[in-house]
């Protein structure tokens, strides 16, 4: 019995030997895919992630462009907005002038807009329109010898020289101070425009030691008042121009002496700066509306 049962043993042992040797074997196998697709896995996990960092330097330089091109796109609007409209051959008004222009016009009489037949009827309309409403002129219209005209896109202040000068002479009265301050005034209500103080003499000759003639008599008042209304009145000197018209551009003939006497006169002349005086006028609405 004993001989019997050894030998089935070794047998059993054998083929319990033989069996788990395989499935180890398949264990190892399986191992080994498993290990080779890890490996397989992290390769392609790396060419993804190397293929992925490629499509974000491509979308970055794609955002730069598109910003680079936004950029470059206010810039030509901005641009645009600065280029001016024509008059004839000559450039007058920016686009933006035209807009604020266009929003002035909105106000006006509808009467006196329907006779505005070109672009340059309509800014002029508007300028004066804003004129006579930010400049405040009335408080000069109290004396004889002070004329006040709003003429288009001007306002025009003639002075009679017996206000501001003595005969054949360049140096400004103290008694008109008074007179010089309340233009100032005037002037420093509208800091978009620019200022022209033109002298003007009668047709009778002048010669002095210090006088060339009417043209150097009517240049030297100019620039008296200018030098005033910059260093005692405190506008700023790049505003202000002299001008001195001679004895060129009378009101009156001179055939006598009440025409000489018109003709002797000091105009302000007051210009204002198109694209700075309608900014400026929407700036003040803006605030005037908060």
């Amino acid at each position: 019995m004993k001989k019997v049962i050894l030998p089935f043993a070794i047998v059993f042992l054998t083929v319990t030997s033989c069996v788990s040797k395989k499935k180890y074997l398949e264990l190892e196998q399986k191992y080994n895919n498993t290990r080779g697709n890890l490996q397989k896995t992290v390769l392609e996990k790396e060419a993804l992630e190397a293929k992925f960092a490629k499509i974000e330097k491509r979308v970055d330089n794609y955002n730069e462009k598109i910003n680079a091109l936004k950029s470059d796109n206010v810039s030509l609007k901005d641009e645009n907005d600065m280029k001016l409209d024509m008059i004839g051959n000559v450039a007058v008004i920016s686009n933006k002038t035209r807009e604020r222009m266009n929003e002035t016009l909105v106000k006006v009489d509808p009467i006196l807009l329907a006779k505005a037949k070109t672009l340059k009827d309509s800014l002029n309309l508007a300028v004066s329109y804003n004129l006579k409403k930010s400049v405040n002129t009335l408080d000069l219209k109290d004396s004889d010898d002070i004329n006040i005209d709003i003429d288009q896109t001007v306002v025009m202040i003639s002075v009679s020289d017996k206000l501001l000068f003595n005969t054949a002479s360049y140096r400004v009265k103290r008694g008109a101070y008074n007179l010089l301050e309340r233009l100032s005034e005037i002037i420093k209500s509208e800091p978009s425009m620019d200022v022209m103080i033109e002298g003007h003499t009668d047709s009778r000759t002048i010669h002095t030691a210090v006088l060339e003639d009417n043209w150097d008599l009517s240049v030297k008042r100019a620039t008296s008042i200018v030098r005033l209304l910059e260093n005692k009145y405190n506008i700023e000197g790049s505003r202000l121009i002299a001008s001195g018209r001679g004895s060129s551009l009378p009101l009156a003939e001179n055939t006598s002496s009440e025409n000489r006497a018109k003709n002797r006169r000091t105009r302000i002349v007051i210009l204002p700066n198109l694209d700075k005086f309608f900014a400026l006028l929407s700036s003040d609405e803006a605030l005037n509306k908060q």
